[in-house]
């Protein structure tokens, strides 16, 4: 250390060593929720990424503790996606984004919690780019994911930046800020499913609420959910759209479980926070191995807002 012009002590530079990358770019608020550390470009469309998970994530672990949720990939492809779009594909921050598609596979072995954080590796791919000025506006990414040189999960992200105008032109007086908790009509709820019903410990985490009709909830997520919720959206998130997939067909299974190793989502309307979303199971194949195929679409105000077809064991 050394005495600066001002009287303070000026910090040695220090080595470059392991960060997140900003939250900015990847749309969190919680630096704790940023999974990405790092990025190389091969060129223009190719990119390789660098990242970590906790070992206990206080949301993304299976409930024994054993193992990283499926559903992690899928948020690590959404943080990929968007990183993307603004570091190496011009998009500049302040933009929104649209997903109109996210999928992915994994291989449920490789998401064991071991004995250190689980660093990964993900090589990225843009297979489509289109072009509304120097920014991009529809971007498809295919990317696959590595734990010690071994393929843990593969996916893809088919989305499109709004600039800031047009995000408020398409979502009008809704884009001036998300509401309060009293004005949404999806809010928490105090009959809430119990949470082992649908695959979590914490009542906090449940996003689903029954009703008269045994293939059908109600979405009513904590809207102050730190991980679900990790800053202040004017619409219902994707992930928690995901989430509430996921619980209704734990639901179905009860009191089995059931991991939804595989899934392809699709996206679209935006689910507003002032109407009620309606989650029914549409759809259940019966796999081999004691796996199901669970369909599940969310409705709102009599149009669909949401589908997913999620793949996994049941036990």
């Amino acid at each position: 250390m050394r005495l600066t012009a001002t009287g303070g002590t000026e910090m040695p530079r220090l080595p470059r060593l392991t960060t997140t990358v900003p939250k900015e770019y990847v749309h969190r608020a919680g630096l704790a929720e940023v999974f990405l550390t790092g990025c190389t470009a091969h060129d223009d469309l190719r990119f390789s990424l660098t990242g970590q998970w906790p070992r206990a994530h206080t949301y993304f672990n299976s409930s024994d503790g054993s193992s990283h949720d499926p559903l992690q990939v899928a948020e690590t492809i959404r943080q990929a996606c968007i990183y993307l779009a603004h570091t190496g594909l011009d998009v500049p921050l302040g933009h929104q984004f649209v997903m109109w598609n996210l999928s992915y596979t994994t291989d449920l072995s490789r998401l064991c919690i071991g004995s250190n954080p689980t660093d990964f590796a993900i090589e990225a791919n843009c297979t489509e780019l289109n072009r509304r000025g120097d920014a991009a506006s529809e971007i498809r990414m295919d990317l696959a994911i590595y734990r010690d040189g071994s393929l843990l999960a593969h996916g893809a992200g088919h989305y499109g930046p709004l600039p800031p105008a047009i995000y408020k032109r398409i979502r009008g007086r809704r884009a001036t800020g998300p509401l309060d908790e009293a004005d949404a009509a999806i809010a928490v709820d105090t009959h809430a499913l119990p949470p082992a019903s649908v695959g979590r410990t914490s009542a906090a985490d449940v996003v689903l609420t029954a009703t008269d009709r045994p293939r059908r909830w109600l979405l009513t997520p904590n809207l102050n959910h730190p991980i679900l919720f990790d800053h202040s959206a004017d619409h219902v998130p994707g992930m928690v759209l995901m989430e509430g997939a996921r619980q209704a067909a734990s639901a179905l299974v009860g009191p089995q479980g059931f991991i939804p190793v595989n899934a392809s989502n699709s996206f679209w309307r935006y689910a507003e926070l002032d109407r009620p979303c309606w989650i029914d199971v549409t759809q259940t194949a019966s796999e081999s191995g004691n796996t199901m195929t669970v369909e599940v679409t969310g409705r709102q105000d009599g149009h669909s807002v949401f589908s997913s077809t999620m793949t996994g064991p049941v036990s």
